[in-house]
């Protein structure tokens, strides 16, 4: 548990407005949101700001929250990492190498305790010092509190961490066990003031990232400002402001008529021309099938969920032969992400003969099931969520689609999951794996306690068990088993496709995306264009 031999008193103002309440009343408002890219012109830049000097952002959607320890879901993070708040270690999305941030440099003896240089002269937005206090605070309110951050089932799973402030600029964090990937997984912990509250969840933090949040005007705009403290390099652009339109022809629209500068979630079928720039994505797109309920309850259903699904199809009419169909969680690139792991072919009469199968052997095929999909949370999700339904009809299986706001859906994303609802579950998961390992996903995903996992088995457990102890020669081999086990045992999972991503990038400002862009837009790497 936290301790620290020199304890500093400090009074800070807390933004303590808690999400419980104000994510409802957020998610509300945004319905009511200017729905033209016309209308989106008007009055919503920050104030006293010029197009000159505020870097305009167009989303998707509108954060449900910009709580620091939810920050690894994409449509907070987007706004919030290395943005408002900042990690003690970064991961270059590029090279996938670990870069410092507020830790200088990082080792350890025996994989188990690690010891981390903190760097000073860094200052909180509310003008505090931060220091080792603050980032065993993080560690303690983030993965060892009962708060329920989705960052603690996404990185850390059930082992809770031993974190000690040596003094003002030394760390020690210690594991349950030898954890070899250890920073790796604490660069997915953004920075907070210790007295932030480990009671309530803060729907804007205080950070010490090169912006600063000025204002969030539900269901219209964030607007925030360069910190004038920042410890590293001063941003391009003085202010900075969010807004979100769920139609990608309007954020291209937006783009294309000057409005703004940057628009993620795009395709070429929004008309974006040469202003869309497309970069290789981490994002996988699946179903995630719920065994708790009829007709989920028999493998031979979930085999002929991912029978009936014409993936080339799907990629090639609706994402125009760019995205990939996939075989498994993690794309091409990240550790565990197995080559010769076939994708599941299209075969409706297979799909077909598998229900008549579990219907002769007493399962109640025509049980309804929900068919779980968010709004806005990347291009044409409705049309694919329409033709899915169409195919798995086809199959024979009673499919409802469920169109759902990003607050409702991710009731159905994290545990505890609903279990009012009408017959069994299938969500759409778009699931990025930002740090390369795919301990990060299977963590979460597959084993039986996971977070996002809708069930698993004692040998999937101990497959995960053992590939996320592997040494780093070892990885690759250990999770390939993983992926290949989840395909032929326990079939969770129809899974899709792997996205490429596309930024509306206006001419008056220069930005590289990379693969983490959609995750995490770090406002301070862009620049005016030349």
């Amino acid at each position: 548990m936290f301790n620290s031999k020199t304890p500093i008193q400090r009074a800070r103002r807390i933004s303590m407005a808690v999400a419980a309440g104000a994510l409802l009343s957020t998610t509300a408002l945004a319905g009511c949101s200017v729905a033209n890219s016309e209308d989106a012109a008007g009055g919503s830049a920050a104030p006293g700001a010029t197009a000159s000097d505020t870097l305009r952002v167009v989303l998707q959607q509108e954060p449900p929250t910009l709580e620091a320890c939810e920050s690894n879901l994409t449509s907070t993070g987007v706004v919030v990492r290395s943005t408002i708040t900042e990690p003690l270690i970064e991961r270059n999305p590029t090279t996938g190498e670990l870069e410092p941030k507020l830790a200088t440099e990082w080792s350890s003896e025996d994989d188990t305790t690690w010891t981390l240089k903190l760097r000073e002269g860094v200052k909180f937005h509310d003008g505090s010092d931060f220091t080792a206090e603050d980032a065993a605070a993080t560690i303690e309110r983030a993965v060892n509190s009962d708060l329920g951050c989705n960052v603690e089932g996404y990185v850390f799973g059930d082992d809770d961490l031993e974190v000690k402030a040596v003094d003002d600029t030394t760390l020690e964090v210690t594991a349950a066990k030898a954890d070899p990937i250890l920073p790796l997984r604490l660069s997915f912990l953004e920075v907070v003031p210790a007295e932030t509250s480990t009671t309530e969840k803060v729907r804007e933090p205080i950070g010490t990232g090169p912006y600063q949040l000025d204002d969030w005007q539900a269901g219209q705009s964030i607007n925030a400002s360069a910190f004038a403290d920042y410890w590293g390099e001063a941003p391009a652009f003085a202010k900075a402001n969010y807004q979100w339109r769920s139609e990608g022809s309007v954020r291209a629209a937006m783009i294309t008529s000057g409005e703004a500068d940057i628009a993620t979630g795009l395709s070429p079928e929004d008309n974006i021309g040469d202003l869309g720039v497309a970069y290789p994505n981490n994002e996988t797109v699946a179903l995630r099938m719920h065994n708790d309920k009829a007709p989920f309850t028999d493998i031979k259903i979930r085999q002929a969920v991912n029978y009936a699904i014409d993936k080339e199809a799907i990629v090639a009419s609706l994402y125009g032969g760019r995205d990939k169909v996939a075989s498994q969680l993690v794309p091409e690139g990240v550790v565990g992400h197995s080559d010769s792991l076939e994708a599941w072919p299209y075969d409706p009469e297979k799909a077909k003969s598998l229900v008549e199968e579990a219907k002769a052997a007493g399962v109640d095929t025509s049980a309804p099931i929900s068919l779980i999909v968010r709004t806005a949370q990347f291009p044409k999700i409705e049309e694919l969520g329409q033709v899915i339904q169409e195919q798995l009809s086809q199959a024979g299986l009673n499919v409802k689609l469920k169109m759902l706001e990003t607050s409702q859906h991710l009731t159905y994303q994290v545990r505890p999951f609903p279990t009012e609802d009408e017959g069994a579950i299938s969500l759409m998961i778009q699931h990025g794996n930002q740090a390369g390992d795919a301990a990060f996903t299977v963590d979460q995903y597959m084993t039986t306690k996971g977070a996002q996992s809708a069930f698993g088995t004692p040998e999937l457990d101990k497959l995960i068990e053992e590939a996320d102890a592997s040494s780093e020669a070892d990885r690759q081999a250990a999770f390939e088993k993983v992926f290949q086990y989840q395909n032929d045992n326990v079939v969770q999972f129809a899974h899709i496709s792997h996205q490429t991503g596309m930024l509306g990038i206006a001419g008056t400002v220069s930005y590289e995306p990379n693969s983490s862009s959609g995750d995490e837009l770090r406002l301070a790497e862009v620049t005016a264009a030349e």
